[in-house]
């Protein structure tokens, strides 16, 4: 049977061949139903392969390798209303990344929204914790992946539900590529991406949502610290109450710009601006004076034929000292010892290498009271003392320097007295300053508004700095000090010359202690050096027994003054 089906098949084979240049087809007859099989059995072991599909690469752009410095982000909203949130951190080698996530923001109309962040897991090089109100993730070279769960990104808005995450901010590098994918239960209503520093408008890079509906959002170049605020509006009910958001009050500041605390500073700027146009007017007059040129002084005036000196409103020459410098020193009082001797009441004399002062005339209604009180703490009553006496004593001038600033206010060259008038500023200065720094600590722990605090301080120490500036003199005091400008300029310039030589020994002994006080002593007495003590009838300078006025003198004052600046009563 074999033999018959085989021939059988090799004719229709020889068949075929020939027909195989016609317009037809071959086709091949079927084998009669009765035709034997033949089975031929598999062998053992040999695998089967199933026909399947070839693979298709998957919808939408192929993900592209990772940067240095870049971040990927995985964002999926649950349906218990959490938001699961991987992160993939590529860090360059042999560096790091930081980041200080925020888990308390404010959400505005003096309110903040808090998120909980749980579950957080690092694979790779680093670390990330909950650390007070920051998730801080620190991770080394390589790529990193934080995973994590946030408890809060979801509340409801208006008929709709928000989701908000900042899926980038608080890192300590410059982010050079941002990717990140959000999917929900259901498709965005609205998304809004924001890049930049808070409170900026700018846009993110890209924030689109592809045919899977899958949000991808992509921003380049992020600078060091700033964030990228992600919110997606999803229908209502989209998600459980689990994951509502937490909002709580927001205090403001206490040292915010409240309305309190700006009419407060307003307040304070009337007043100081108020205060320095007083002072600027007061003390520009002073300084008019102090600038303004000043023309040719008469100070030697002609009585009965005589030429004498006579001072600018009657002042004395320790009087002078305060009214320019609003401070009673030595030199004041070392003028007023040379012009009780120039007016007779007592007389130097050398005695070797010391000097004596020596009474002539007792104190009279004559002297003023700051005069006295110099005279009483000098010599007191004794007939004579010296120098070194002096010096091995305490002496007490605190009365000197009493009259003397108590004299310039009865003459009307100052409105008060100049050494009270600093101290109690400056007093009130400082103790303004310490109770406005006690109403900041107090104001800033309780009702806030400590701005008002701080402006009582920067008022106090206002007042304190400019306390120096206070004495302000009067119009009288400011015309004097323009008089004094011309006895110096007269001290200076003047020549013995121009004075009668029988008269000259006269007008040098008074306007000596002027000179003293002025700082012209030894301008003054050269200018007399040529002096004829005898020209007056009499020789000699009758408050003075030394060898030469010129070379000595000025030793005696120098000894005098140091004498006196020694006590340290004087200021």
């Amino acid at each position: 049977m074999l033999a018959k089906w085989g021939a059988a098949v090799a004719a229709v084979a020889l068949s075929g061949g020939a027909l195989l240049g016609a317009a037809q087809p071959p086709s091949l007859p079927s084998p009669p139903p009765d035709a034997p099989t033949v089975d031929f059995p598999l062998p053992t072991g040999v695998p089967s392969i199933e026909p399947t599909k070839p693979s298709t690469p998957p919808p939408g752009p192929r993900p592209a390798p990772l940067l240095p410095q870049s971040v990927n982000l995985a964002l999926k909203v649950e349906r218990d209303g959490k938001l699961s949130v991987s992160e993939q951190v590529f860090v360059q080698a042999r560096r790091t990344m930081t980041r200080h996530q925020p888990l308390r923001v404010d959400a505005g109309g003096g309110t903040y929204r808090e998120f909980r962040v749980e579950h957080v897991g690092v694979k790779g090089t680093g670390s990330a914790e909950v650390t007070g109100d920051e998730l801080v993730m620190k991770l080394g070279e390589g790529a990193s992946t934080v995973t994590y769960t946030v408890d809060g990104a979801v509340r409801d808005a208006g008929g709709r539900q928000e989701v908000y995450w900042q899926i980038a901010g608080g890192w300590d590098v410059d982010v050079r590529l941002l990717r990140a994918s959000f999917v929900a239960p259901d498709l965005p209503v609205k998304i809004v991406c924001l890049a930049g520093s808070r409170g900026s408008f700018l846009p993110c890079s890209s924030a689109l949502v592809d045919h899977g509906q899958v949000l991808r959002v992509v921003q380049e170049n992020l600078p060091a610290g700033e964030p990228v605020d992600l919110s997606v509006l999803l229908p209502d009910g989209t998600v459980g109450a689990a994951g509502a958001a937490e909002f709580g009050s927001l205090s403001p500041s206490a040292f915010a710009l409240t309305p309190v605390s700006g009419i407060g500073l307003g307040v304070l700027a009337v007043v100081l601006v108020g205060g320095f146009v007083l002072l600027w007017l007061a003390r520009g007059r002073d300084a008019k004076a102090l600038a303004a040129d000043v023309g040719p002084v008469e100070l030697l005036s002609s009585d009965g034929g005589r030429v004498t000196f006579a001072s600018p409103d009657g002042v004395l020459p320790g009087e002078i000292g305060t009214v320019v410098d609003e401070r009673v020193d030595a030199a004041d009082v070392t003028a007023t010892v040379v012009d009780l001797a120039v007016r007779n009441y007592l007389s130097v004399r050398r005695a070797g290498d010391d000097w004596l002062l020596l009474r002539r005339n007792p104190p009279d209604g004559s002297l003023s009271a700051y005069e006295r009180a110099v005279w009483q703490a000098l010599l007191g009553d004794a007939a004579e003392v010296s120098l070194a006496a002096l010096r091995g004593r305490r002496l007490d001038l605190s009365a000197v320097r009493e009259e003397l600033y108590a004299g310039v206010v009865r003459r009307d060259w100052f409105a008060r007295r100049p050494d009270h008038e600093r101290t109690r500023w400056l007093l009130a200065g400082v103790v303004l300053a310490a109770l406005g720094a006690g109403a900041t600590v107090v104001l800033a722990l309780t009702i806030g508004h400590a701005l008002l605090g701080v402006a009582v301080v920067i008022g106090g120490l206002g007042l304190a700095l400019c306390a120096r500036f206070m004495p302000a003199r009067t119009r009288r005091g400011s015309v004097l000090v323009r008089q004094v400008r011309g006895l110096s300029g007269f001290l200076r310039g003047g020549a013995a010359s121009a004075v009668p030589a029988a008269d000259r020994e006269m007008v040098l002994s008074r306007s000596l202690p002027y000179a003293v006080v002025l700082g012209e002593t030894g301008q003054w007495l050269a200018r007399f050096a040529d002096l004829d003590t005898a020209a007056d009838g009499t020789p000699g300078l009758y408050w003075y027994d030394g060898e030469n006025l010129t070379r000595d003198f000025p030793t005696f004052l120098r000894e005098l003054d140091a004498l006196l600046t020694a006590c340290g009563q004087l200021r």
